[in-house]
């Protein structure tokens, strides 16, 4: 990682170096500032037919192409109260009966900072009131700063998910992981 930082937070020495891909450290005060992965969740939210809902990104990071559903976990939240949470702000869904799936790491770059994250990622069948998820996506509402606009994939095999435009190295591997299971 390239040394973003010019000044000590604590001494204000310009001698702060990126050590051990984790930590900045000062030589002259001593000061380390570690860099803790953050917690991030997304979902796959699924039909009977094979069909997946996306969020087409509406900024950077990745500004254009495909995620799931998800975001980052807030401070005394856990990820499960994060999926839902998500869910409503970038849906305007409520979501029932996710079940965890599986975990990737991943690197989430903003504003020339590599933020090194810790992504869970659930799923979630199509609720029964929805005939299918063309109808589903009918009833949202996207948030208009984080989704350009929903677009629905079918996902069965390795191949449909090789030929997607997905923003995140850990949503194409949980997608993988995903489709062993169907």
């Amino acid at each position: 990682m390239e040394n973003k930082f010019n000044l000590c937070p604590n001494c204000g020495s310009k001698k702060i170096q990126w050590r051990d891909g984790k930590k900045w450290l000062c030589s002259d005060c001593g000061f380390d500032l570690y860099c803790n992965v953050a917690a991030a969740v997304g979902i796959v939210l699924y039909d009977d037919f094979g069909n997946v809902l996306f969020e087409v990104r509406a900024k950077e990071p990745r500004k254009g192409f495909l995620c799931l559903p998800g975001g980052f976990v807030d401070p005394d939240e856990s990820a499960e109260q994060a999926v839902v949470r998500e869910c409503r702000e970038e849906l305007d869904a409520e979501i029932e009966g996710a079940e965890f799936l599986c975990t990737f790491p991943n690197t989430y770059e903003y504003k020339n900072i590599e933020y090194k994250t810790c992504d869970i990622f659930f799923k979630a069948r199509l609720s029964g009131k929805y005939k299918d998820m063309n109808d589903f996506v009918k009833t949202l509402h996207r948030e208009e700063s984080e989704v350009v606009r929903f677009e629905i994939r079918k996902v069965q095999t390795a191949a449909d998910v090789e030929s997607l435009p997905l923003a995140f190295p850990s949503a194409r591997q949980t997608l993988l992981k995903w489709v062993e299971t169907i």
